[in-house]
């Protein structure tokens, strides 16, 4: 398989949730779900989720001080089309001896609120009467999880990218004190300007679909979701990506068809409540507040968080540190290359 071939499926296994295929390599990984349920769990604007159901993973294994607390654990946030099996795409930097040292961590995947395996409009069986949350619910519940459930009292570190970061800012704002370190990846401390009109055009791709039925679609709203996956496909490159790796005008259009076919695999009012508790996020002025060693990481080419977005992260939170590379592949720069910050994160985490 060619290296554009390899980077196309493990785009559409990005998109799709088929992560666990995203490469034979991927299997090397062995992950196995687990779940948690949260009775009433109130979310910010006030609703009550009455069974709360949490998946998750772990990976490695955890040490204990002598009174037997869990002193290890890193919570690593996935992305947003992901779930707890993503961290399977940064195989070049998860494993023995690898930046995150699957032998020094004991890593928890959540399978964060809204994002199928866990509690969200089509698991819930709800749809369109699920209640809307945010990025703050995401980590309340984890914080739930990793503290009530696996009985964890302190955390080594939080990482995450993309939405991943976005969760990862929301875990050090809202409980600066209980990591040591934290990573956020390709990510913005707020969801404004071309972030925030992104999301709604999007989201309106769908709405307007006149078989989404304001939710309360039988089947998916077709149509709406393939036109909806082949414009975020539009941002998840460098620019200078798509006219050297798709040689024709047939070649381009072809392969945006195909990323709009795999929309068949997502449920669209999982995707629109998605969509919408990112476009509330906003931690900015929290960042001054936080006390937590920060590495902050980004992708000069990404046009979802461009270097300007990854800036402010590092001016805000005293102290940070910044490491950017180059990456054609833009914004999936941040799970294919991020072994280009490999270094930056082994030096950080010592």
């Amino acid at each position: 398989m060619t290296r554009h071939r390899m980077i196309h499926a493990v785009l559409l296994a990005f998109l799709f949730l088929f992560l666990g295929a995203a490469t034979s390599s991927s299997q090397e990984i062995k992950l196995t779900p687990e779940y948690y349920t949260v009775k009433n769990f109130k979310l910010k604007s006030g609703a009550v989720i009455e069974d709360l159901k949490m998946e998750y993973a772990t990976l490695g294994n955890p040490n204990k001080d002598a009174q037997g607390n869990i002193t290890n654990a890193v919570v690593f946030c996935h992305g947003f089309s992901g779930n707890y099996t993503q961290i399977m795409l940064l195989k070049a930097v998860v494993g023995p001896g690898k930046p995150f040292d699957t032998d020094k961590y004991f890593f928890v995947l959540p399978t964060a609120i809204g994002s199928p395996g866990s509690s969200c409009p089509s698991v819930s069986g709800s749809g369109p009467k699920f209640p809307k949350y945010n990025v703050a619910d995401m980590i309340e519940a984890q914080y739930l999880l990793v503290t009530q459930h696996l009985k964890i009292k302190h955390l080594a570190g939080v990482a995450g990218a993309s939405m991943g970061g976005f969760q990862t800012l929301q875990w050090i704002t809202m409980y600066s004190g209980f990591m040591d370190w934290a990573i956020p990846i390709a990510a913005a401390p707020d969801a404004l300007g071309r972030l925030l009109g992104r999301s709604a055009v999007l989201i309106d791709t769908i709405k307007l679909d006149p078989e989404y039925k304001d939710g309360y679609y039988k089947e998916q709203p077709k149509k709406g979701m393939e036109v909806y996956f082949m414009s975020a496909y539009l941002w998840y490159f460098g620019h200078d990506y798509y006219g050297q790796q798709w040689k024709t005008r047939e070649e381009l259009l072809k392969g945006l068809k195909d990323v709009g076919l795999g929309s068949a695999k997502a449920d669209a009012n999982d995707t629109i409540w998605r969509e919408e508790a990112l476009m509330s996020f906003d931690v900015t002025s929290q960042l001054p507040s936080v006390k937590v060693r920060t590495l902050v990481i980004g992708i000069n080419d990404d046009e979802l968080f461009p270097p300007s977005s990854i800036k402010r992260i590092a001016q805000g939170i005293p102290g940070a540190q910044l490491f950017s590379y180059d990456s054609i592949l833009g914004h999936l720069g941040c799970a294919l290359d991020l072994q280009k910050a490999g270094k930056a994160i082994t030096d950080f985490l010592k």
